[in-house]
């Protein structure tokens, strides 16, 4: 997995956790099954977002999807 991927990974799990959205909850208001967001998170699988993922998880957590990525390139 590349360094940005892992980098956006962890951004949404930050926030998801920081407004007290579990990932559960996360994965169902996006429409995906319930271990969708698990499956993500866990750094043993090779599940990542994409850019659909990202606008939508956005707007449940009433952020930008710009917040997910660095300022930088990475």
């Amino acid at each position: 997995m590349e360094e940005i991927e892992k980098y956006i990974i962890l951004k949404v799990k930050k926030i998801r956790e920081s407004k007290g959205v579990n990932q559960e909850n996360l994965s169902m208001a996006i429409g995906k099954n319930i271990s969708f967001i698990s499956q993500i998170e866990a750094p043993s699988k090779k599940s990542k977002y994409n850019i659909i993922h990202l606008n939508l998880i956005a707007k449940v957590l009433e952020c930008s999807p710009k917040d997910f990525w660095p300022d930088e390139p990475l």
